[in-house]
C-alpha cells in the first residue's frame, strides 16, 4: 500500500489550514458486504477459522467495544468477518486517510494520531456508540509488534472503557504475525490463521471494577509471544526469505556488542563485525551456525537489547543523532515532503531541526508512552514519527544502520523513567 506524497516548502505547509474534525459516519450495509467479500480470498488462503467464547451474552444489535491485537493488515479483514453483520466504526491512524478521506469515512473509520493525547477521539467513540448505535473496533497497542510480543498499552485505556461503559469484546489472532511479520518487507508466508472472539467485560463488570483493575484485565489478554506460539503448535515457516530484514529487530550483536552491522538475509542473521551467524529455523528458533547461539529466541534477544538501552539511558550515554528526510502531515490531502533535517534524541527527549532553519520541534520524554515508528512505511522507508494533534513529522533516517526499533525502545524506557521520577 502506498500513500500520496507531494513536494511543498515548509512555509507553504505551515500556511495550510489543517484537517477539520468531523463526526464519524455509520458504515452502510453495502460497505460491510464489500469488505467481507474482499476479505474472502485472503482468509481462504490462510484456512481461517475462529471460535466464539461467551459471545451469546452480547445482544445482536447491542453496541460494544472490540479490542484486537495488531499483527498485520489481515487483522481488519478478520474483524469485519467475525463480527459481521454488526456495523463497526474503526479507530485507525490518521495517515490512513490521506488521499482517500471520503472512502475511509464511508467505511466507518475514525482517525487518530498515534501515541498522541486525542480528546476528540473519545467524543467520537461515544457518538458512534450512543447516536449511531454502532460498535467500535480498536487496536489499543496502536502499532504492529516488532518482535512478535505484546507492545505497551496506554494507561488511559481503563478510564476510556469506564467512560464508554459498553460490553468489551476481545479478538486475539493466531498465525497472523507468522504469516506477515512487519520486519519482513511485506513478504507473505504460507501460514494458517485463526482467532478467538471472547466476551470479556459486561457493563456491570466495568462499573464494579477500578480503572487499574480494568487495565490489568486487558493487559492479561494482550500477553502473547508469537514465536513461542509457533514453536508450541509446531507451525512450520519454510520460506527461504524468512530472515530477510530481521536486522531491523535484532540490530545489536550479543557476541561483540556492535550495533548497525547486522544483516538479515535468506534464513540467516549475521553480524558484519564479528561474523557470528544465526539461522532462523523453520519452527521459529535461532540456531548458531558455528558454536553456541547467543539467543534461541527472537523475543529474548529483543528483550536483551531493551535492557542494554535502559543501561545507556541510566548512565546518560544514550544518544541518537541522524540526518533525515522530513515529511509532514497537516491535512488529509497528502503527505508533504518538505526537505531534510536532523533528528536528535537523548534523555531530554526529541529535537527535530531542518528546512533551512525554519523547523524546530521538540518533544519531551513524558509526551507519550511509546513512539510511532515503522518499517517500510507505505513502501517509502523505515520511519520515526513525532508531533502533536496539529502536525505530524515523519522522519526517514539517511545513511545509518537500523535505528527505528532502538529509538522506539528508548522512548518507551524514557517514559517509564520520567513517570518514576
Amino acid at each position: 500500500m502506498k500513500i500520496k506524497v507531494k513536494n511543498l516548502s515548509f512555509e507553504e505547509v505551515q500556511k495550510l489550514p489543517g484537517r477539520k474534525m468531523k463526526k464519524p459516519l455509520k458504515p452502510g450495509f453495502f460497505w460491510r458486504i464489500l469488505i467481507k467479500t474482499l476479505a474472502k480470498s485472503d482468509l481462504k488462503a490462510t484456512n481461517f477459522t475462529y471460535r466464539k467464547i461467551g459471545m451469546e451474552r452480547l445482544g445482536k444489535t447491542e453496541p460494544c467495544l472490540i479490542l484486537m491485537n495488531h499483527s498485520a493488515f489481515i487483522d481488519l479483514e478478520i474483524a469485519e468477518t467475525v463480527m459481521f453483520p454488526r456495523p463497526l466504526n474503526i479507530v485507525c491512524t490518521s495517515d490512513g486517510f490521506v488521499g482517500k478521506e471520503l472512502l475511509m469515512r464511508l467505511i466507518g473509520c475514525i482517525p487518530t494520531n498515534k501515541f498522541v493525547t486525542d480528546v476528540p477521539l473519545v467524543r467520537n467513540m461515544r457518538y458512534a456508540l450512543e447516536k449511531l448505535k454502532t460498535s467500535i473496533l480498536m487496536y489499543p497497542e496502536a502499532s504492529y509488534s516488532f518482535d512478535g510480543t505484546a507492545t505497551p498499552l496506554p494507561d488511559s485505556l481503563g478510564k476510556c472503557i469506564k467512560l464508554l461503559n459498553v460490553p468489551v469484546i476481545m479478538i486475539k489472532t493466531y498465525g497472523a504475525f507468522a504469516r506477515d511479520p512487519l520486519y519482513n518487507n511485506l513478504q507473505v508466508r504460507k501460514v494458517n490463521v485463526s482467532a478467538d472472539v471472547k466476551y470479556l467485560l459486561s457493563p456491570e463488570d466495568i462499573q464494579k471494577m477500578s480503572t487499574d483493575e480494568i487495565n490489568s484485565c486487558i493487559q492479561a489478554e494482550f500477553m502473547f509471544d508469537n514465536f513461542k506460539w509457533q514453536q508450541e503448535n509446531k507451525v512450520i515457516v519454510n520460506e527461504p526469505f524468512r530472515a530477510d530484514f530481521l536486522n531491523r529487530v535484532l540490530f545489536k550483536c550479543p557476541s561483540c556488542g556492535t550495533e548497525g552491522k547486522m544483516t538479515g538475509k535468506g534464513i540467516f542473521i549475521t553480524c558484519g563485525q564479528c561474523g557470528k551467524k544465526h539461522e532462523l529455523t523453520e519452527d521459529g528458533f535461532l540456531k548458531a551456525t558455528d558454536g553456541v547461539a547467543d539467543f534461541s529466541s527472537i523475543p529474548d534477544w529483543y528483550k536483551w537489547e531493551r535492557e542494554q538501552i535502559r543501561k545507556e539511558l541510566e548512565s546518560g550515554t544514550y544518544k541518537l543523532d541522524v540526518d533525515v528526510d522530513i515529511c509532514v502531515m497537516k491535512d488529509m490531502k497528502a503527505i508533504y515532503r518538505v526537505g531534510s533535517g536532523h533528528l536528535h534524541h537523548d534523555n531530554n527527549g526529541f529535537e527535530l531541526t531542518g528546512c533551512d532553519g525554519k523547523l524546530n520541534y521538540t518533544q519531551k520524554p513524558k509526551f507519550s508512552y511509546s513512539l510511532y515508528s515503522d518499517y517500510y512505511w507505505y513502501e517509502i522507508g523505515d520511519m520515526i514519527c513525532i508531533g502533536d494533534m496539529k502536525t505530524l513529522y515523519y522522519c526517514f533516517p539517511k545513511n545509518v544502520g537500523d535505528i527505528v526499533a532502538k529509538t522506539r525502545i528508548a522512548a518507551e524506557e524514557l517514559y517509564k523513567m520520567s513517570c518514576t521520577k
